[in-house]
């Protein structure tokens, strides 16, 4: 700035930053991009045919704007289910489609990852290679990690997979939280972390597919939602869902799960106890995996001749048995006894591992009980049922704990 010609004048740094950037009342603004607003097809948006050089025009209804109209025109009520967000301006991650079923009849859980949008990129191409990771939470990361294929070098992979979860009840249904996770592969060192999602299972129904397609949120920390920020009152709802339950002094901790199917016999006069399949065991290895085998007792066994083990499944931690024992016995003799069933994992040159183990008969409660029950009252029908394996020890089957 010049006065007469040949005289220059002195303007300090403040005064020379207050007329060129500063020239009204200093306002809020939400995010840089609000400077270039997106023309739309309307009338105020010129119907996509404005350039850049309109935009400063509607800085100031921008800047005047409630506090309100800057956090979002339209907010869903309290209490509302959201699960598709616009992914141009809700997150830098991307987002993730996938569907839901919960199948009571099976008791599975069935997740269709289906795509993802607008990936955060990791590599120096710009690009990434994602994948989707799996979890059920509570409960052992590699029992219940299930991982879909690799996707190289795109941003908007497409999966179309289906992962199936086996040994669900409606009890994991009301309790526990689905972890889906997108992961970019990486060869030459760690797999990287974009982002993920958190699903509580209880706003699943029976038999519903429910579709999703929600935006990618960076890793939620375990704090308690009461300690949390107003930014991240919105996924409050599954943090919720992570804090450990009041756990009584009788709650036992859960190993795994069995599917047994029980049937008496009325020809051959007997029990038909079969092992099918287990489920999320607990690793017991370094590897994180176990080699499960599967024994069974009827109790009491005064002549110690009740026990049947099934053979050794190698380093699974959702192993496949499928094999039957029969213990033969009158029906009303069958209503006094107990059906032992213990989860071992195997080891070479020292003792086995117990993992987990379930009791079915007069004495036992909840599922247990009913599927023995179940059992003596209609007998020539097999009935399969998933039973919860805890880390209760019986006494009886401590006593060998090699065999």
């Amino acid at each position: 700035m010049r006065g007469r010609r040949g005289d220059r004048m002195t303007i300090n740094i403040q005064e020379h930053m207050a007329i060129n950037v500063c020239p009204g009342p200093i306002r809020p603004i939400r995010q840089i991009s609000d400077y270039f607003p997106r023309r739309g097809p309307g009338p105020e948006g010129g119907g996509g045919g404005g350039g850049f050089g309109e935009a400063p025009a509607r800085l100031a209804p921008l800047a005047l704007a409630p506090p309100a109209a800057l956090l979002g025109a339209t907010t869903p009520e309290d209490g509302a289910e959201v699960d598709s967000y616009d992914s141009d301006d809700a997150t830098t991650l991307g987002t993730l489609e996938f569907d839901l079923l919960y199948d009571q009849a099976s008791c599975s859980l069935h997740c269709s990852i289906l795509r993802a949008k607008g990936l955060k990129p990791m590599d120096f191409n710009g690009l990434a290679d994602p994948y989707v990771k799996v979890h059920l939470l509570p409960g052992a990361c590699k029992a219940n990690k299930l991982k879909t294929k690799t996707q190289r070098n795109t941003l908007n992979p497409v999966w179309n997979e289906d992962l199936t979860y086996s040994g669900i009840t409606d009890d994991d249904i009301s309790h526990k939280v689905l972890r889906i996770s997108v992961c970019d592969e990486d060869k030459l060192s760690h797999n990287e972390f974009i982002g993920e999602i958190r699903v509580p299972l209880r706003r699943l129904k029976p038999s519903q597919k429910k579709h999703f397609n929600i935006c990618l949120e960076r890793q939620v920390p375990l704090a308690s939602p009461s300690s949390m920020s107003a930014a991240l009152r919105g996924i409050s709802c599954y943090l919720k869902e992570l804090e450990p339950a009041e756990q009584g002094p009788g709650l036992l901790e859960e190993r795994g799960r069995i599917l047994l199917s029980l049937s008496y016999s009325s020809p051959r006069r007997g029990l038909l106890v079969g092992i099918l399949r287990c489920a999320h065991l607990a690793a017991m290895d370094v590897n994180g995996y176990s080699d499960p085998y599967v024994k069974t007792y009827l109790r009491p066994d005064v002549d110690k001749k009740s026990k049947h083990k099934t053979g050794v499944k190698k380093k699974t931690l959702n192993p496949e048995f499928n094999e039957e024992f029969f213990y033969e016995m009158e029906l009303s003799a069958l209503a006094t006894k107990t059906l032992e069933v213990t989860v071992w994992d195997y080891d070479i040159g020292k003792s086995n591992d117990f993992i987990g183990g379930v009791s079915l008969g007069p004495g036992a409660r909840g599922e247990a009980r009913k599927h023995w029950n179940d059992c003596l009252q209609q007998p020539d029908t097999a009935l399969e049922r998933w039973h919860t394996l805890t880390s209760e020890l019986p006494p009886a089957a401590g006593a060998l704990p090699s065999a």
